[in-house]
């Protein structure tokens, strides 16, 4: 029984494959098995994916045809035998340290559910902004602590860093199609199953970032997707039953508000500090300032702004006025 399977989706990967191989065969952690999926590729994908398990007894070739990504994963993961499943993707590089350094985080911390890592996109010449931003962000985010506080600004584990406990992760039933992210989706259920999370303060994964990644083209990670899969659990969890108050009367606060009509809750007041929007009513819901906070106790916050120093002075804001975070408001982007 392996401690360690590492679940690889493959789909037309035979240009960055045999790189991605070389950095898992030099891992300095041995206990593993590989359960690699080809998702009905058309190029040398299948065969370099065979020559592999014939060369490693722990490489496993699954050739269930086109499944798509979320049913590679289920078909990966069912296979399973280790004690902790972990992720990679065919396109990325993972430092030789990456599974010793992991595994060693969850040894060292029995409530640890799962864990990512630090990450480093590639290649930097045609790195966007907003992909510069999600490093940035993802990378300052280590303990517990911080990995809750952001849990709702944007998924907070890098899916092909993620190694999770097997338990665990049969406890919340795995990956699933929502209509939103499969990754986010497993992290907030394990969240919400009271699932510690955490990431290994070190660069361990280099991530390709291509135009075509899945990521960029299905629907399921479109802005929307996220919005309403953070909503579906807030709405079930820290907001549950309660009015909301939405800081940002901005692009992000309307479309947070109509998502919410949508699921049946209510909005009873938009907070912002700029002298325009002050005294407007949007979706019925009046436009305070940050002093009138107070009015609404026993409603439930959400800093909705994309700026990451207007989030900080709105959670600053919050703070003045007594709302614990966690309890009583939370960052939404």
């Amino acid at each position: 029984m392996p401690r360690l399977s590492v679940i690889l989706p493959c789909r037309n990967a035979a240009a960055w494959l045999p790189a991605a191989i070389r950095t898992i065969e030099r891992q300095t952690f041995h206990d593993f098995e590989v359960i690699a999926i080809d998702d009905g590729s058309v190029d040398d994908t299948r065969a370099q994916l065979d020559d592999w398990s014939r060369r490693d007894v722990r490489v496993h070739v699954l050739h269930p045809g086109r499944v798509g990504l979320i049913g590679a994963l289920q078909l990966g993961t069912a296979g399973a035998r280790g004690e902790l499943i972990g992720r990679m993707d065919a396109d990325d590089l993972a430092h030789r340290r990456r599974f010793e350094m992991q595994i060693g985080l969850l040894d060292r911390d029995a409530a640890l559910a799962a864990c990512g890592t630090r990450i480093r996109y590639f290649p930097r010449a045609s790195l966007k902004e907003g992909a510069r931003g999600y490093e940035r962000w993802i990378n300052a985010l280590t303990t517990n602590e911080e990995v809750e506080r952001d849990l709702f600004v944007e998924c907070p584990i890098a899916h092909p860093t993620l190694v999770v406990r097997r338990s665990v992760f049969e406890r919340v039933g795995g990956y699933r199609d929502a209509g939103w992210a499969e990754d986010y989706d497993l992290v907030l259920r394990i969240w919400q199953a009271g699932g510690r999370l955490g990431n290994v303060p070190r660069v361990l994964l280099a991530w390709q970032d291509r135009s075509d990644r899945t990521s960029r083209t299905h629907r399921r990670y479109s802005r929307d997707a996220f919005r309403r899969c953070k909503l579906h659990f807030l709405l079930e969890t820290k907001a549950r039953g309660r009015d909301l108050v939405i800081a940002g009367a901005g692009p992000t606060g309307k479309a947070f508000s109509r998502e919410a009509g949508r699921r049946g809750a209510r909005v009873v007041a938009f907070m912002d500090v700029d002298p325009r929007k002050v005294g407007q009513t949007i979706h019925d819901a009046p436009v305070v300032r940050p002093e009138r906070i107070g009015d609404f106790a026993g409603a439930f916050g959400l800093a909705a702004v994309a700026d990451a120093v207007a989030r900080e002075e709105i959670r600053q804001s919050f703070r003045r006025a007594g709302w614990i975070e966690g309890r009583d408001f939370c960052a939404v982007a």
